[in-house]
């Protein structure tokens, strides 16, 4: 590891991604409060910005005609900007179109970067190196989310909200400003392909993205509802159960990316897809809230085995294809940021059981999919 951190990219990723989950964590706390509090939307109006905002990873494909004009390191730096730009200015909007608009542009930003740090990541960090990058920037992206949710408990009441807003929004504005500065590049590494690349080769990685998206937006959508809407979770109890978790995904994600590099793709998938067809069952039938606010704690867990996705990938595919196909990967994730909200919250009327089934029988077939997996391990 020590020799991994000599890498200039790997600073430089650090600090990038470490600054995009500080303005997600720190969005995501005070949105609900602010939408309600001060801009006086109704439920209708958050879950239309919430769809909004996952349009940027729909459109995460584009990524790769910008990249025609622009490095892709300057791209994840100047996507941060955009990312802090857009947390800068939303309390300066307190409206449904305000934050329409606001949550559009801030997510195209954090959208972006993902995008590129994927791809730069599996670009240089060879396969034995990139699990464990990709672990430890989990792991400070937790420690980022800790910090973000510790001052916004210390400063809320203090300050308005649009000076919160503005406040987060400078900090990362800065950590983009440094990174336009900085040119960790190699030029040895390379060219990649600046055009769509769509291979037969690549079929089994565009299975796996899709129903790894699909799992995450279970999570997402459904997972904590249960706790406030059957279990009665009060908001402190929620709050907690997030420090929890980031706790423990700073701790235990670089534990994950050594895994996989020490057994491989294809038993970590197999373990994680397992677990959760356990973990998806017990949330439909069980009746204890102790034992739901545990499997929200083991489901947020596996959420980080889902770098095995990329590092297949690495395996597999060609070095010019990394850049093309992780924006084409990151639209087929967010595919299922579409569909499974609207199409769950409607099973979800007929009885509450139903998606969690339905994302046990998803699991399923990810487990199905997983075991095909022939790489080389080393």
């Amino acid at each position: 590891m020590e020799e991994i951190k000599k890498n200039p990219m790997y600073r430089y990723l650090i600090l990038l991604t470490a600054s995009s989950m500080l303005g997600l964590q720190a969005w995501q706390t005070m949105f609900n409060n602010f939408a309600v509090d001060v801009a006086s939307l109704d439920g209708n109006h958050v879950g239309m910005i919430q769809t909004v905002r996952e349009i940027p990873g729909l459109l995460a494909l584009l990524a790769i005609f910008v990249m025609r004009v622009m490095h892709e390191h300057s791209l994840a730096a100047f996507s941060i900007i955009i990312l802090g730009a857009g947390m800068a200015i939303t309390g300066l909007f307190p409206s449904y179109p305000g934050l329409l608009a606001t949550t559009l542009f801030m997510s195209f930003g954090f959208h972006y970067y993902e995008t590129a740090n994927q791809s730069l990541t599996l670009q240089y960090f060879d396969s034995r190196s990139s699990p464990k990058v990709l672990g430890k920037q989990r792991s400070l992206g937790a420690l980022s989310n800790i910090f973000a949710s510790a001052i916004i408990f210390f400063i809320a009441g203090v300050i308005d909200y649009s000076h919160m807003y503005i406040f987060f929004g400078l900090i990362i504005i800065a950590a983009g400003v440094w990174a336009l500065s900085q040119n960790p590049s190699d030029s040895k590494k390379a060219k990649q392909h600046k055009k769509f690349i769509m291979k037969r080769k690549y079929t089994l990685f565009y299975i796996l993205t899709f129903l790894a998206g699909a799992r995450r937006q279970i999570f997402i959508a459904f997972a904590g509802f249960l706790l406030v809407k059957n279990f009665h979770y009060s908001i402190k109890e929620i709050a907690a159960l997030f420090v929890i978790n980031n706790v423990i995904n700073y701790f235990l994600s670089p534990v994950i990316g050594r895994a996989i590099v020490r057994f491989g793709e294809r038993r970590i998938m197999t373990l994680e897809y397992l677990s959760l067809i356990l973990i998806f069952l017990s949330y439909a039938y069980t009746d204890s809230r102790v034992t739901a606010g545990a499997l929200y704690i083991l489901d947020n867990i596996f959420l980080n085995f889902n770098i095995t996705v990329n590092t297949y990938f690495q395996k597999i595919g060609a070095r010019e294809d990394i850049a093309p196909s992780m924006a084409i990967g990151f639209t087929i994730n967010h595919i299922a940021a579409v569909i499974i909200p609207v199409t769950g919250g409607i099973l979800w009327l007929m009885n509450y059981r139903i998606p969690f089934i339905t994302g046990a029988c998803l699991c399923a077939v990810s487990l199905f999919a997983a075991q095909f997996i022939k790489t080389k391990e080393i």
